[in-house]
């Protein structure tokens, strides 16, 4: 498989210094970005999801492919250079190669967040608290059909107690 990195154009790298802001959650840009150096943070309202710096990593496709907002803000946490492509959908559509590697890295996360959730249900299989859940989330993962998305939890906010 090509990485995605040979794909970009040399043209669309960008200089973005620490701590600016990628792509913010919330906000529909159309912009895409592959790590060509240095380290990013990204993070779900204040939690930080991840710290990421894997040259070939992308940022902005779930937003594109899902035709919504973004889900999560990607902001630099040192000096980083990205191939920053304004027509995200167009560049990825762009050639087939690319479209593969992006659906190739979208199957390494979610194998990651399901083997991640198989590890928690086994780990309090039976333990009766908020945890059980993680059956349903992982049924609902597996051969979901095609819907609106909506970024966020299906989650009344207000009838989490605050002991979980």
């Amino acid at each position: 498989m090509v990485s995605i990195i040979e794909k970009c154009d040399e043209s669309r790298r960008r200089l973005f210094k620490a701590g600016a802001v990628l792509l913010e959650e919330g906000k529909r840009t159309g912009r895409l970005h592959v790590l060509a150096s240095g380290q990013v943070e990204v993070l779900r309202g204040d939690t930080q999801v991840a710290v990421i710096g894997d040259v070939g990593a992308v940022f902005g496709e779930m937003s594109i492919l899902l035709d919504t907002p973004h889900t999560a803000t990607v902001r630099a946490l040192s000096d980083c250079e990205t191939y920053f492509y304004e027509d995200a959908a167009g560049f990825m559509r762009s050639d087939p190669e690319i479209t593969f590697g992006v659906a190739a890295l979208l199957a390494q996360r979610l194998n990651s967040a399901t083997t991640y959730l198989v590890d928690l249900k086994r780990q309090y299989a039976g333990a009766g608290s908020g945890l059980a859940m993680v059956s349903d989330v992982l049924a609902s993962l597996v051969n979901q059909p095609a819907r609106d998305y909506e970024p966020g939890s299906d989650r009344e906010t207000d009838l989490i107690s605050p002991s979980r």
